[in-house]
């Protein structure tokens, strides 16, 4: 279980929502659908964690979009988490952005693609902060031990795992849901990214997707009883500048989250509880 402002990650506690837009597109945009995303879960009674990327540095194309310049990025993040009080989490790459960008938020998240990176997972270990990791595309579930053992070996607990789906073939991916029970056992909060899962990766110049399974993969796997659930946001994704064929339109938020709501306190109440 991991302590985080006023709420618990994992240990059979309310599940809580990982959530925002891709990337920052520009501070208008981040801070408008931050203030709604809060409205939506403080009305829900959902502990929620700011998302959004400062930097993507795994573009499929050299032609897309990777973001603002670095500390215009990583500023908007600062006011999000000042104006709304909310935690903030945002992805890294390299070692040195996992000290640069640890002033500025609560949470540091490893991509997928970077999981085996031990200099990497150190120096996000390093910092204290809570580190996220993402499963790779390529790897067994049990196989994140070893990366999460990279974390705690710097002395930092906070460690969390995400599942987002396992690559099947050539731009597919499918999720294998034992893999969130596999990941429990390690003894980490297991968190569900069901919008990354939905990809079609790498398919022509960009990334295609599947947004109609995003519900049915979150209800699926809160069903389960994760302990966070991961869900890209964005007010219009098919203008998102990162990502637009996998995010979830904030319309549709409040709905799926009002389900979730529903599946989580009966997964916790009759399952969880006796684990």
């Amino acid at each position: 279980m991991i302590k985080l402002m006023n709420f618990n990650i994992g240990g059979g506690n309310p599940i809580v929502l990982i959530a925002g837009p891709c990337v920052i597109e520009n501070e208008k945009m981040i801070l408008e659908t931050a203030d709604e995303i809060k409205k939506i879960t403080t009305g829900l009674g959902f502990p929620l964690i700011f998302k959004s990327s400062y930097k993507k540095a795994n573009r499929t194309s050299g032609n897309s979009f990777t973001g603002l310049e670095t500390n215009e990025a990583l500023k908007i993040l600062g006011k999000v988490k000042e104006v709304f009080a909310l935690p903030v989490i945002t992805d890294i790459h390299t070692e040195q952005e996992a000290e640069v960008a640890a002033e500025y938020v609560d949470a540091l998240q490893i991509p997928a693609f970077l999981c085996r990176q031990t200099d990497l997972l150190t120096a996000a270990g390093k910092t204290g902060k809570i580190v996220n990791i993402k499963k790779g595309q390529f790897l067994a579930p049990e196989d994140m031990k070893h990366a999460a053992d990279k974390v705690i070996r710097t002395g930092n607990n906070n460690v969390m795992l995400t599942e987002r789906g396992t690559t099947f073939g050539y731009h597919n991916l499918v999720v294998d849901m034992r893999s969130l029970v596999i990941m429990r056992k390690l003894g980490y909060p297991v968190v569900m990214d069901a919008t990354h899962s939905v990809q079609l990766p790498s398919k022509g110049d960009f990334s295609s997707g599947d947004p109609e399974f995003i519900k049915p993969l979150a209800r699926a796997a809160v069903a389960i009883g994760v302990d966070a659930l991961f869900l890209e946001v964005h007010p219009d994704p098919s203008k998102a500048l990162s990502d637009a064929a996998s995010q979830l339109p904030l319309s549709e938020l409040k709905a799926l989250l009002e389900e979730i709501k529903e599946l989580d306190d009966l997964t916790k109440k009759n399952y969880l509880k006796k684990m």
